[in-house]
């Protein structure tokens, strides 16, 4: 397994190493090209978690799960 890290660029829509863009225009590091390439998607589920939990906690609820 590499030690290199990949990350994801928000202004080109691409997977790319270190010596990429510059980091505000990227997500990461992730530990694999693959996982690079679902960035937008795993942002997505992330979002969509911690909006849940808020709604849970707004309503009242522990917001723990």
């Amino acid at each position: 397994m590499s030690d290199e890290q990949w990350f994801y660029c928000l202004k080109h829509g691409t997977v790319e190493t270190a010596d990429g863009c510059r980091s505000a225009d990227r997500l990461g590091p992730y530990p694999d090209k693959a996982t690079a390439a679902r960035a937008l998607e795993i942002a997505k589920e992330r979002t969509e978690s911690e909006d849940r939990r808020d709604r849970e906690w707004n309503a009242g609820g522990s917001g723990a799960s």
